[in-house]
Formats: C-alpha cells, sequence, structure tokens
C-alpha cells in the first residue's frame, strides 16, 4: 500500500482523493493546503490528516510520495522538493511550463531514484486504450495522419485574479487545462513531435482574463506522421483523436465512443463501459512505485509536450513553424 499526501485540495485534488477512497494500492494519509480551516469538513469526510506545510509532510517518514495539484507554476520547484526528501512524485499535468525545467524536473528524479507520474488520465479512457490496441495489433497499418481535437466552456468560467486566467499559468491558450491531453494521446501514438506551426489568439475572452482562446497548430512527427491539433476555450464540449492508417483509420469521440473504418466497407460505431480513469492512474502510480519500474509516460514524452508548448507560443508570436530540440533523457 503506497501512502501518499496531496498538495492542493481545490476541485481537482479532491476528486483524486475520491477516485482512490477504498483502493487497495494507495491511499491519501494526508491534506497540504495553505489553509486548512476550508477543508475540515472534507477531511472529516475522506480521513485525511490536514497540515499547511508542504516541507513538514515530506519529511513525514509515514508518507511515501506525494500527489501535485498545485499551480502549473509550483510544480517544478515541489517536484524538486519531493526528489530531494526521497519522496516519490505524482504530478498532475503540465509537468511543468517550460522545456528546461521538464528536462531539471525529470533529472530530479532520475538522480533520487524516485519514480515521477504525471497526470494523463485519458490513457486510461476506454475509447483510447482501445484505440492503441487496435494500431498496435496492425488494425489501420502504418500511422501516417492525426487530427486532434479538444475544446470546450471551460474559458467562460474563469474569474479575473484565478491564477488559470494568466498567460504565466496558462501559455497556449487551452493546452494547458485542455490540449496537453490530446497532444499527448497524439505522442504516444505517432512519436515525439519535431515541428511545429501555430496560431493562437484572444478572440471572446474579456480582458481582465489574459489567455488566448483560439489556438490551433500542425505538427511533424519525427515518425514522419503529420498532425493538427486544436483547442477552443469558448465553444461547446468535444474531445476528439482521429489517426489515419493505410489500412484505415479510428476516431475516438469522449471516453467512450470509438469509430473504425478500414479501406472498404462502413465504418464500425463502438459504445465502451464507463471507467474511473483517476482511479486507474493513481493505481498506475503506485504499481509502478512498488514495481521499481517506470511510469508509463517515458520522460521524453512529458518533455517533449511541455518543448511544444513553448514552440506554440514562439510560432504563434513569429509567423513560423519551430522546431522541437530532441534530447535522450533518463527514465523517471
Amino acid at each position: 500500500m503506497l501512502k501518499a499526501a496531496i498538495h492542493g485540495l481545490g476541485r481537482w485534488g479532491s476528486r483524486l482523493v475520491e477516485s482512490v477512497q477504498g483502493s487497495a494500492k494507495i491511499r491519501i494519509v494526508k491534506g497540504i493546503s495553505r489553509t486548512p480551516e476550508r477543508h475540515r469538513e472534507f477531511s472529516e469526510k475522506t480521513g485525511i490528516a490536514l497540515v499547511s506545510s508542504y516541507a513538514d509532510a515530506l519529511r513525514d517518514p509515514q508518507v511515501d510520495a506525494v500527489v501535485l495539484a498545485t499551480p502549473h507554476s509550483l510544480h517544478y520547484e515541489h517536484i524538486v522538493q519531493a526528489a530531494q526528501a526521497g519522496k516519490h512524485v505524482y504530478v498532475e499535468k503540465p509537468i511543468t511550463l517550460t522545456r528546461a525545467t521538464a528536462e531539471k524536473a525529470v533529472e530530479a528524479c532520475r538522480a533520487a531514484r524516485i519514480t515521477l507520474g504525471l497526470g494523463f488520465n485519458r490513457r486510461f479512457a476506454p475509447s483510447f486504450l482501445e484505440m492503441t490496441r487496435r494500431i498496435r495489433a496492425g488494425e489501420i497499418g502504418e500511422v501516417l495522419h492525426i487530427e486532434g481535437q479538444h475544446s470546450g466552456p471551460t474559458g467562460y468560467r474563469l474569474k479575473a485574479g484565478n491564477w488559470r486566467a494568466t498567460r504565466a499559468e496558462a501559455p497556449a491558450g487551452g493546452m494547458t487545462a485542455r490540449g496537453i491531453h490530446t497532444l499527448d494521446a497524439m505522442i504516444q501514438i505517432a512519436g515525439l513531435v519535431r515541428t511545429v506551426y501555430a496560431f493562437s489568439d484572444r478572440r471572446k475572452l474579456p480582458a481582465d482574463v489574459d489567455i488566448d482562446d483560439t489556438t490551433s497548430m500542425l505538427l511533424k512527427f519525427a515518425s514522419g506522421a503529420t498532425g493538427y491539433l486544436g483547442t477552443v476555450f469558448v465553444t461547446g464540449e468535444l474531445y476528439r483523436v482521429h489517426v489515419f492508417g493505410s489500412k484505415g483509420w479510428l476516431e475516438l469521440r469522449g471516453d467512450k465512443e470509438l469509430i473504425a473504418c478500414g479501406l472498404e466497407g462502413p465504418a464500425e460505431r463502438i459504445t465502451l463501459p464507463a471507467a474511473d480513469k483517476e482511479k486507474a492512474l493513481l493505481e498506475a502510480f503506485a504499481d509502478a512505485v512498488g514495481a521499481r519500474q517506470p511510469f508509463m509516460v517515458p520522460p521524453e514524452q512529458a518533455v517533449n509536450g511541455i518543448a511544444v508548448l513553448d514552440a506554440i507560443v514562439a510560432s504563434a508570436a513569429s509567423g513560423q513553424p519551430v522546431s522541437v530540440p530532441q534530447k535522450a533523457l533518463g527514465s523517471g
């Protein structure tokens, strides 16, 4: 049983705690918040102790790991502190906000010989699991092109003063909140991204919410595949990944729907049962810690995703394609 402390008890942190209540693999035993009194009811409901000091939690010998659901800009510092304390780390996406800090975070965990887990819960969406199973089985042949879309009305809910409503915390529009999930799926399927050509604008959000709301990009993968990805923060809900291969295509829409089409005949629509993605991901993290094995997201893929964020911002500013540096990394 992996015993963990969670830093950040907002909406998403609370969801993570609730997902593993009763798990036989991981237990959240401590919560860290600057204002513990705001979470007393939650503490009583879940049985987790509350503290206001991250440093105190890291010194606790009963804590094996930390789960980070803190603002994006704090991830790097919190990861390094956990590594120095010898605690395994699960961090919500994005791992950090720049390629340089992502590389340093990975290296800190490698040097400390602790497991670094990343919060890409959609890797456990039933539709995505079935999609990747079919791709690995060769059902659609060689992957040639991928289209991705992860959009919704989240931008309309942002308020001035919220940490999520700033470019410092949310570069590249909706990428850190939404699009990074789809980018991760594309990287897992087609490999590392080599070139990015992006457009990013604020079209509908008010001036006091200083982030873009409409971002799109063309991608070239090192494998030779091409792709495009869009995230719109001010529209209806849509999560879509569409993979085109030399023998057909697969498209997922949401967590439970997959459509398959070969070279001949009509497309097949497949509906899959729902699953608890957050529980599955946190238990996969616990399994990796227990087995002393790397987490399911390789360091190169984690860092490449953040390097793409850097490239989106740079390309949108310059109006030119931007190359994404490739660098071998040790296991986290």
